[in-house]
């Protein structure tokens, strides 16, 4: 059905793109009278590319599932769960209206939650607690948002315009996705949601859930440039969680844990690229990456279940003469992460990091810095990845290595080939050309210097042997002490006044209670006499109202 879906969607994509056109089509559900209820439906061409990317990926990780998920005994429960979360994603992207945005946008929060916490344990209930609770701020600032709008008559996404309301709109829906895809101070979620099956991570956690924030903003993008504070903001919150996301993952051991952050990294360099004014770039980025790292959760899925269902990197390694698909489809998958030349990656992140360079002269030489640290570390983080996992010599039993079967590989071959052409495609067939910026030789030379340097930095990580300092290493794998704070801090705080309340009003001698009970109590009691609902009153006032015609009559 997914894989149908998504060649329907293609064609739609294709004759929209090509046509380079957008049609809206109004789905009249009710007609009563003169009034009718009716939904509308964008086909433009940012959507139906997301919308087919969508599908791709989730028809290759229902393919994954069936080796992956063979042995659970809940497997309809699954199926019903992913297809929920399409049909969330679908009201997200296609339809315009804000009440349906909200539907789906509260709906992708839901099922995501029943997702994480799918295994049942301690540890599952924790991840989605805190991915639910985050996700709910997101949901509030939305609804204030779509609030704000409706009091202006913005009824349609693509249908708004400036006034002084609009401004605390555009403030709202930053904070709604930032919540979403996990951006500082609210990252904390996403390495935690790594609790969830893989499959579940590789189509919620990699390519639709985190980056529907990037959307949100990518279709709300005329109405957010209208709030002065919004790209400065964006840029700063952007640049530090993409440095602090790189760094985290070179102190990470999980092997889920690594491409969760390397997931919330590249988020980080869309939203970036969308505080610089490039929203059409930002988009590009956010289908190319989909492709990649979804191939990379699914390789990933694969190693963990070949292992006993463990994620340590420091038990892998030597798996290229057992699994030459998934070690292929691995290295091209951190290949066009980390840009190089003609992989998917490279298409999107190379105008990012050529548009970058120009920021000395317009923006913050400590952006641009900070930038290209974060970028150098993704390559470290992804040679890292590759030899621990593929290369290294391995310190778990051999007979546990099994070869590929047909269903894992025809799982991980539609994404390797859109891995190496997707960016190619969609730059050719959908992006119009531009002309090309004029760099100098040292601009231009920057992006591979990036991608060599931290192409030693992650060698070099491999084969050390003095460890880092305790405070580097501590600060990183707790994500710059985000996550203590809001599993620790946050909820103690949260917590101290409902135990106050208990203490004084359930567990005390507090006499407030009391007291305005039976205030209350006297003030109301009028009021609850005059409304007393007695049959017999009501047969008695009938009764004389019924004498009163007959001798009127």
């Amino acid at each position: 059905m997914l894989i149908c879906l998504t060649l329907f969607f293609f064609i739609i994509t294709l004759m929209i793109n090509f046509s380079w056109a957008s049609f809206i089509i109004e789905w009249e559900i009710m007609n009563m009278n003169s009034t009718s209820i009716t939904i509308p439906i964008l086909l433009d061409p940012a959507g139906t590319i997301f919308m087919t990317t969508v599908l791709l990926i989730a028809s290759s990780v229902m393919q994954f599932a069936k080796t992956y998920m063979a042995h659970d005994k809940t497997t309809d429960r699954f199926i019903i769960l992913v297809i929920l979360f399409i049909l969330s994603m679908m009201f997200l992207i296609l339809f315009p209206h804000t009440m349906i945005l909200l539907l789906g946008w509260d709906g992708l929060g839901i099922t995501s939650f029943v997702l994480v916490i799918y295994y049942n344990n301690a540890k599952s209930l924790g991840a989605g607690m805190i991915t639910a609770l985050t996700n709910r701020i997101g949901d509030v600032m939305l609804l204030i948002a779509i609030a704000l709008m409706f009091n202006e008559g913005h009824w349609l996404v693509i249908n708004t315009w400036n006034s002084d309301l609009v401004s605390w709109s555009s403030m709202f829906i930053l904070v709604a996705a930032m919540t979403k895809s996990a951006q500082m101070p609210f990252s904390s979620w996403l390495p935690a949601a790594m609790a969830a099956p893989t499959p579940v991570s590789a189509l919620v956690h990699s390519s639709t859930l985190v980056t529907a924030g990037v959307f949100l903003i990518y279709r709300f993008f005329p109405l957010m440039k209208s709030w002065n504070l919004f790209q400065p903001t964006l840029l700063i919150i952007a640049t530090l969680t993409m440095l602090m996301a790189s760094a985290s993952a070179m102190a990470e051991c999980d092997m889920k844990k690594i491409i969760a952050l390397s997931t919330l990294s590249q988020v980080a360099v869309m939203m970036f690229t969308l505080s610089l004014n490039l929203p059409d770039i930002a988009f590009f980025h956010l289908i190319t990456h989909a492709l990649f790292k979804a191939l990379l959760f699914i390789c990933a899925g694969n190693m963990i279940d070949i292992h006993h269902h463990s994620q340590d990197l420091r038990l892998m390694g030597n798996v290229a003469p057992q699994l030459p698909t998934i070690t292929t489809a691995i290295t091209i998958a951190n290949m066009a992460l980390c840009g190089a030349p003609f992989m998917a990656g490279f298409y999107s992140k190379d105008p990012i990091i050529e548009t970058t360079t120009m920021l000395p002269k317009e923006k913050n030489i400590v952006i641009m810095l900070m930038f290209v640290t974060a970028t150098i570390l993704t390559t470290a983080y992804s040679t890292r990845f590759s030899l621990y996992v593929l290369l290294a010599p391995t310190y778990s039993p051999s007979t546990q290595y099994s070869s590929e079967n047909k269903t894992q590989m025809l799982s991980v071959i539609m994404l390797t080939l859109m891995a190496i052409m997707g960016g190619a495609v969609t730059n050719w067939m959908f992006c119009a050309p531009l002309s090309e910026p004029n760099f100098s030789s040292f601009m231009k030379l920057l992006a591979p210097t990036m991608v060599l340097s931290g192409l030693a930095i992650g060698v070099k990580s491999t084969q050390s042997l003095s460890p880092a300092p305790p405070i580097v290493t501590s600060s990183h794998c707790f994500m710059w002490f985000l996550s203590p704070m809001s599993t620790h801090i946050a909820p103690q705080l949260s917590m101290k006044l409902p135990l106050l309340q208990l203490k004084e009003t359930d567990q005390g001698w507090s006499l407030l209670p009391s007291l305005l009970f039976n205030q209350l109590s006297q003030s109301s009691a009028t009021l609850m006499n005059s409304q007393d609902n007695s049959i017999m009153a009501h047969i008695a006032c009938i009764s004389m109202i019924i004498m009163w015609v007959i001798i009127a009559s």
